[in-house]
């Protein structure tokens, strides 16, 4: 299953990093996200927000 990372990180000015790791299991993508966060973006980061990634293909639109 693919999840979506979000890692919310900067002191005053605060930015975000989105990213995508692939794993069986939520706890498994916790692992895969801290081994694939950048260096820079750990350093600083606050917050981290992960969900299930939505393929784009699959995607339905209010109305449809």
């Amino acid at each position: 299953m693919d999840f979506q990372i979000t890692v919310r990180y900067g002191g005053r000015y605060q930015r975000y990093h989105t990213y995508q790791v692939s794993a069986a299991s939520a706890p498994e993508a916790l692992e895969a996200a801290a081994r694939a966060m950048p260096p820079e973006v750990a350093a600083e980061a606050d917050l981290v927000e992960m969900r299930v990634a939505v393929d784009p293909e699959d995607r339905r639109f209010l109305g449809e």
